[in-house]
């Protein structure tokens, strides 16, 4: 069933109030990022122009084991994380309630995004279909071509800074308690 169009539009605009979406930051660095859990991570990024340290909140779109993550910039190439890590891919990683691990961001091309988004939305039928709407609503479009508009960024973490024990549990974790095969 679709998200009717009101809900879709008060949704889009909630994403749009500072201190709401500020919020999960604040528990992250509170080191409680584990009520999240491993769907979302946080992620820490130098300020294009300022130098300054910035942090937002992400929906892990997909964890390829042992050390990628994958995110989308949800108001595309307008947001201002997704325009820090172009002009400075090295961030750092916050996950459950771990240090921060060094990473590498890349921004995906726009056939391997597509296929990222589209192997989510066949994990997450009941997710997307919430969400397409308020993607659309925040990109200001009304077609299918969400999939195609929204960027995808591989978070590369460092192998030498993440010991190997935190690695298994964030799998564990991701896998729903099961060892990854």
């Amino acid at each position: 069933m679709p998200v009717p169009a009101y809900i879709a539009d008060a949704a889009a605009g909630l994403l749009r109030t500072r201190w709401l979406v500020r919020t999960p930051v604040w528990l992250y660095r509170a080191r409680l990022g584990i009520l999240f859990g491993p769907r979302f991570l946080m992620l820490e990024h130098t300020g294009r122009k300022s130098g300054t340290r910035r942090y937002v909140v992400l929906e892990v779109v997909e964890h390829r084991p042992p050390r990628t993550y994958l995110v989308v910039s949800g108001f595309g190439d307008r947001a201002q994380w997704f325009r820090n890590i172009r002009a400075n891919p090295k961030v750092r990683v916050y996950t459950l309630s771990r240090r921060p691990a060094p990473a590498t961001a890349r921004i995906f091309p726009q056939e391997e995004a597509a296929a990222a988004l589209t192997a989510y939305s066949a994990r997450h039928p009941c997710a997307w279909a919430g969400l397409k709407p308020v993607l659309q609503g925040t990109l200001g479009s009304q077609g299918d071509d969400v999939e195609t508009r929204l960027p995808v960024i591989s978070l590369e973490l460092k192998a030498d800074k993440m010991p190997d024990r935190e690695i298994e549990q964030v799998n564990r974790s991701a896998s729903g308690g099961n060892p990854p095969s």
